[in-house]
């Protein structure tokens, strides 16, 4: 039942104690306010690892060669690694159950690539027709490299849409025309798009037209595959691990590399990368609630201590409530409702400019591996009423401790 008397006495009370009130106030807000905030940016610290991983295939595992550091079998260190042909397709024999998409791939060095008179300063790769898959590229016009374009080694193209963007009218599709690499004209099939502008300055073609055209030979630079995906993250982290570890030992053995070499290549998995940094995501949204947890704490101590306070200014006044027949949950109930009130309003005043914030600035936030900070509703409002609950506990001690008051000593009280 609404009772606008205790109502009025709670109003009377934070007038007579304006900037007591308003620190108290002040610091439950700032506890709320310092939990979301560091929330947000524990979600926007995931979601910028999730955007740096779904670039490429998230099962994609990948190798590139080093340089030995140590002497194995005779041969001395410092022997540079080299990727061939007989590398990748021993490995794709070798593990063709275990594997989705592959790719070897090639860079492109000391060719000139030219539209008409305009040089065109981008890197150029050969690839092959899986490579759309492992990069996750999505097509924006034509088609990537297919298979037929490996085998007759065909004089194709695909470019990347800021290629398209800085070389080509935007309203003028490149399919069709004939960019010339070194003196080769190779025909555009295709227009490719990436999350990040600078894996758009690339030019794909096939892998072989790479290595016969411009005296690849056999060489490649890297090999990179994808795996089956698999409900269990666990399972994938392990199927990715499992692969790695082979591809590594047949790498090792093929080109006489010490097992504990691990400058002579480098085999990279998307899984087990994703999983460090999962794990080290969830380490920091750990801490993130401890110390907004430890300044809510701040808070609800200073509103308890501040109730104490209260219960020692009005020992008289309590003291002749009860002479007068005032019940002791009365007294209770008098004190917990102004505990409550303080506590909800900072509270929810400290979640509505978190919130307001986080909705106005995360979406702009740019910074590495941070993007679109932001709380789930429902976890910011479920925090906010544990804290009601908590201003309610910390109230309690203050209201019971005011119950006790015995009557003659109250009416004494100076």
């Amino acid at each position: 039942m609404f009772d606008i008397e205790r109502w009025q006495e709670i109003f009377d009370t934070i007038r007579k104690n304006k900037l007591r009130t308003f620190l108290t106030g002040l610091s439950v807000a700032s506890g709320i306010f310092i939990l979301v905030i560091l929330l947000g940016f524990g979600q926007g610290m995931q979601n910028g690892i999730e955007r740096e991983f779904k670039q490429d295939a998230s099962t994609s595992v990948w190798a590139w060669p080093g340089v030995t550091s140590k002497e194995y079998k005779g041969l001395n260190p410092g022997r540079r690694i080299q990727f061939v042909n007989e590398n990748f397709n021993k490995a794709e024999s070798l593990f063709k159950d275990a594997i989705e998409y592959k790719s070897a791939r090639i860079f492109v060095q000391g060719v000139s690539a030219n539209y008409g008179k305009e040089a065109l300063i981008y890197g150029i790769q050969g690839v092959s027709s899986d490579f759309q898959f492992i990069e996750n590229t999505k097509m924006v016009e034509g088609r990537f490299i297919n298979y037929q374009d490996e085998v007759s080694t065909g004089k194709v193209a695909v470019i990347g849409r800021k290629i398209k963007k800085d070389v080509f009218n935007e309203v003028e599709s490149p399919i069709g025309e004939f960019i010339d690499i070194s003196g080769i004209p190779f025909k555009i099939i295709g227009v490719f798009s990436e999350m990040e502008d600078r894996e758009e300055e690339r030019i794909y073609i096939p892998i072989t037209t790479a290595q016969r055209v411009f005296n690849g030979g056999n060489r490649v630079n890297n090999l990179s595959f994808t795996l089956p995906p698999v409900e269990n993250f666990d399972e994938a982290v392990q199927q990715a691990i499992t692969f790695k570890d082979g591809l590594r030992t047949y790498l090792q053995q093929a080109h006489t590399v010490a097992p504990d070499d691990n400058g002579a290549m480098e085999v990279w998995s998307a899984m087990e990368e994703a999983k460090r940094y999962y794990g080290l995501t969830g380490n920091i949204k750990i801490f993130f609630w401890f110390v907004g947890v430890c300044t809510i704490i701040a808070g609800v101590v200073g509103v308890s201590n501040i109730m104490l306070i209260v219960v020692r200014e009005r020992t008289r006044e309590i003291g002749i409530r009860k002479a007068l027949g005032a019940k002791p949950w009365s007294i209770i109930g008098m004190i917990l409702h102004e505990s409550i009130f303080v506590t909800a309003i900072s509270g929810f005043s400290g979640l509505i400019f978190s919130m307001g914030l986080l909705e106005l600035v995360g979406p702009n936030v740019e910074v590495d591996y941070v993007v679109n900070p932001s709380v789930n509703f429902n976890v910011a409002l479920s925090t906010v009423l544990v804290l009601i609950l908590a201003g309610t506990l910390a109230g309690f001690v203050p209201a019971w401790r005011a119950a006790k008051v015995q009557v003659i000593e109250s009416l004494r009280d100076e």
